[in-house]
């Protein structure tokens, strides 16, 4: 369900919103139902905060400029409510 397009777009999401909790963009890939993004952030950006405000405004955003992916959808949920975030020490995304 993830393609190039819808990918970019979630990207661009991330971008917008993450200079505002102080969040730089390092790495981002993705297959078919999910995305590895790696970034640097404060010490004291509340992670979880700016995962939620991404997870929902990104979905919201997704679902309105493209439709197609609502069939795929479950329970109307782009994202699931579950997230891993790990600390890398530099390593690049293809290791991790």
């Amino acid at each position: 369900m993830i393609d190039d397009d819808i990918s970019d777009y979630a990207k661009a999401t991330f971008e917008r919103i993450s200079e505002s909790y102080h969040i730089t963009l390092v790495e981002w890939n993705h297959d078919k139902d999910h995305i590895h993004i790696m970034f640097k952030a404060h010490p004291k950006t509340e992670l979880t905060k700016f995962i939620n405000a991404y997870k929902s405004a990104s979905s919201r955003l997704i679902k309105r400029d493209f439709p197609r992916v609502k069939q795929f959808l479950w329970k109307e949920q782009f994202w699931s409510k579950s997230f891993c975030l790990l600390t890398t020490g530099g390593a690049p995304i293809d290791v991790v």
